[in-house]
Parts: structure tokens; sequence; C-alpha cells
């Protein structure tokens, strides 16, 4: 049974972060009816999210987790001590991952009211200021602004992003955000469940095990694998065409409408988590970082990056390197038995052991 939200209160100081958004298209130099319409779009995007918390019916928990960022940076050592391959991947940096303090919760729930009624929604609760400090309520905007710039696009509305419906703030100062439920489970719930599958088949089944079935089972695997990369990429590629980065790319940030393998053809992935979300737009650039993107141009400068154009590619790599890594968690974890790889050990696998030679990892 669906619980109506009895102590939320809207507060429009959510959107207040957004106003930064409406200058970003200024650097492409469009002519001026081009810039109003955008902007017209745009607050067409904001009027149009469901900010009343009476509108909305929650219902059960589905899960709590924290936000994964990239924390530090440190490039390879050079020394004797160190060889590459001539085909390795050259000087990149290794980058250390941790798990930050704001813990997020997810709800389901349902729009009760207006034109959208009955439609299955996913709430995405930001803690307080008392439990998640000043760092939750940035990171709500941030998130909130990145969706609402992204949904603006006179492109249309790409398919690959998970579709903000509205948002609102409760009287203890949690920020609720409102998306359309296109999906609960996670590409890391995929890979657990999709690993414990094959530990208890091998083990009920032994020395029984049909090498056809066998072939099968694992050229659906590989498809539905490939499908959920693709539109990760393509998620990606939308945002970075748009001047935005991910910034918290990894299994947990992808939600699929489907974990069943043999319905690959109708599976849509699409990232969610864009509380890390940077703006690489030049003018923004131009201005200095953000509070939440510090860490980012931090170790842009570490690595020699100072230019404004140079920001926006060490920026975009940074993301395909993490995309990288999810990649490599795709061709690996699904496949193996539970418990055998997890994505941090993946990670230092390939940057400590193989030091990111490909050819020496493939073999």
């Amino acid at each position: 049974m669906l619980l109506a939200c009895t102590d939320c209160i809207f507060s429009a100081s959510m959107l207040n972060p957004i106003s930064r958004s409406y200058n970003s298209l200024s650097w492409r130099g469009p002519s001026h009816n081009s810039l109003s319409r955008a902007r017209k779009i745009r607050r067409l995007c904001i009027t149009s999210l469901i900010t009343n918390p009476e509108s909305f019916e929650v219902g059960r928990l589905i899960g709590s987790y924290g936000f994964m960022n990239v924390t530090s940076y440190s490039g390879f050592q050079s020394g004797a001590e160190v060889e590459f391959s001539s085909r390795a991947l050259g000087q990149l940096g290794l980058q250390d991952v941790g798990e930050g303090s704001v813990k997020i919760r997810l709800y389901e729930g349902r729009i009760a009211q207006g034109s959208l009624r009955g439609t299955p929604v996913i709430f995405k609760v930001f803690p307080g200021r008392r439990a998640g400090g000043t760092e939750a309520d940035m990171m709500a905007a941030n998130e909130l602004s990145a969706h609402v710039f992204l949904q603006s696009s006179s492109k249309g509305v790409c398919q690959n992003l998970v579709l903000l419906l509205g948002g609102f703030e409760t009287k203890t100062g949690e920020q609720w955000l409102v998306f359309r439920n296109d999906g609960k489970y996670s590409a890391a719930d995929y890979a657990k469940v999709t690993s414990e599958n094959m530990t208890k088949s091998r083990s009920l089944e032994q020395n029984y095990w049909n090498h056809f079935d066998n072939e099968q089972a694992i050229k659906r695997r590989s498809f539905f694998v490939m499908k959920l990369f693709q539109g990760v990429m393509s998620g990606l590629s939308y945002m970075h065409d748009h001047e935005r980065l991910h910034q918290s790319l990894g299994p947990s940030s992808v939600v699929l409408n489907t974990m069943t393998e043999r319905d690959a053809a109708y599976l849509v992935p699409q990232l969610r988590d864009l509380a890390f979300s940077a703006d690489i737009s030049y003018p923004y650039l131009e201005e200095g970082p953000g509070t939440l993107s510090e860490g980012l141009w931090r170790r842009a400068s570490t690595a020699g990056v100072f230019t404004p154009m140079e920001k926006r590619a060490f920026g975009i790599a940074d993301d395909i390197y993490e995309a990288g890594l999810l990649f490599a968690y795709f061709a690996f974890v699904p496949f193996c038995e539970a418990g055998a790889m997890d994505s941090l050990s993946l990670q230092r696998l390939l940057e400590s052991t193989f030091r990111l030679d490909l050819e020496a990892t493939r073999e």
C-alpha cells in the first residue's frame, strides 16, 4: 500500500543553482533568436517539473547507497623498476575511488495527481544538512541542475539518462528528487545475480554440465553485456556533447529496465547519479571550479593542465577512463563466479599489476 508523504514542503531554493546554466550556451556564439529559444525551452522544462509534494505517493524503501567518486590522482612512477610495453596506454594516471559520506535513500512511489497520475516513480532522497552537511545540499542541487539542463536540449531527451519529473524539500531539510521509474535494478545488481547463478549452476550440475547450453548462455550474456555498454556510452556521449561530465560512473550508476538476458533486445540502460556532474562549457571553466568539481581540476593541474581547452579535454578523458574501467567490470564480473572479482579489485589489478597493459591483461 502506498503512503502519502505528509511532512513535505517545497523549497524554491532548490532551483536557484539552475540559473547558472542559462548562460552556458553563450560560448557557442548562437544568434539572439536561437539563444532565446534555448532559454525558453529550459524555462519550460523547469516549470514542467512537479514541485508539490502532495502530488506524490511514497511507497516502500528500495535501498540506500553512497556515492562513488574519484578522490585523488597520481601518475605512474618513473624509474627502472617500472617497465612499459610499446602497446601500453602510456603515462596514464591512477584514480583512487572512494565512497563519500552522503548516504542516499531510494523509495518506490507514483504520481497521485495531474496528467501524469499513476506514473511509477523513484524517489531519490538526499539527507538534510544536519545529517549530510552542506555537501548533501550541493549534491542535490547539482544533480537537479544537471538533469534540467540535459532535459531542456533542443535535440530531445536522451533515452539513456534517467528522466527527472520533479523535486521538493521536506521540513527536516531532506531533498527529494523524483525520477520516472524505468527500472530499479542497477548493473551492479545484474552482475551480482548473474555471478551467483553461475556459482549455483556449477555446484549443482558439476560434471553433468551441458556444453551446448553453456555456449548459448555465454552468447546471450555477451550480447546483453554489449547492449548494456552501448547504452552507457550513448548516455555518456550525450552528456559530453552537451558539455557535462558524469564523474561518478560505475556499475551502481547504471539503471536497467530488465535483468533477463533473453530480453536483451528490449534492454535500455540509463545513467543516473549526476550529483558530481561537472560543467565543461568554456565560460564555466574560465570562471573557476565549483566546490564539487575541485578534486577533478586539482588532478588536472597536477597533470599539467591549465587552459580551458585542456581542462575540457582532460575532463572528458577522465570520464572515458571511468567508462573503460566499467567496460572491464562488465567483461569480467558477470562471467565469473560469485566473489571472484569486484570493481575496486579489478581496477587495482589493471592499474597496479598490469600497469594498464591491455595485451598483458588479455593474456
